[in-house]
């Protein structure tokens, strides 16, 4: 309050990974806003996190801080990811080399289509070029890509992770024990019982 008193002018505070943050942090966070106002100073907060937090601020015990904000809803590279990776490639080569020279259309294709952040595209780009300089096979083919790979990185678990929603968070809100979720992502529940963990995250916009 003093240094924005003392600064005397408009204040952004950024909250990274506000997706983790307690309900009662967003609270205090409201109040602060209003404490600041009250003084003649203006303060906005800027949350940026994991779908969650869009989901998070929209239940209705969080309709008091839900109703004060303004969702963006960033896509990322999503439905651009050849565009991304001909770019990122473009990027780290010299200019008498072209991209089909390191990679071939058929793999690029198959990596557009199993990822989805430009982090997962840096990291398996790099895990292939690695595998295949140890073969010594230029340019990656798909068989390389594929081998790579994590198998199970689209199952349910990591792409609920990615949402940020992990088997803690799953527990607390579908109010159920740490156990049954654990089965239920490993798809170790009856079918009757799936379904309606299945339901009810669907009712909260959690994406199964």
């Amino acid at each position: 309050m003093a240094l924005i008193q003392k600064c005397r002018k408009p204040v952004v505070l950024l909250v990274d990974e506000a997706h983790d943050l307690h309900s009662s942090t967003l609270i205090k966070i409201k109040r602060l806003i209003e404490l600041v106002r009250l003084q003649g100073g203006i303060l906005s907060i800027l949350l940026v996190g994991h779908p969650k937090l869009k989901n998070d601020l929209r239940r209705p015990s969080l309709e008091e801080i839900g109703a004060r904000t303004t969702v963006f809803s960033l896509e990322g590279i999503r439905g651009h990811q050849t565009e991304f990776i001909h770019w990122l490639l473009s990027e780290c080569i010299h200019e008498e080399y072209l991209v089909s020279d390191l990679v071939t259309d058929e793999a690029i294709a198959f990596l557009a289509e199993r990822l989805t952040t430009p982090l997962q595209i840096e990291h398996y780009l790099k895990l292939a070029f690695e595998s295949g300089y140890k073969v010594g096979t230029k340019p990656i083919t798909t068989g390389i890509i594929e081998s790579v790979l994590a198998h199970a990185i689209n199952d349910l678990e990591p792409r609920l992770i990615r949402h940020g929603y992990n088997a803690k968070v799953l527990a607390e809100l579908l109010n159920v024990r740490m156990a049954e979720v654990n089965s239920f992502l490993h798809g170790q529940l009856p079918p009757g019982r799936t379904q309606d963990l299945r339901d009810q995250m669907l009712k909260m916009g959690i994406p199964v």
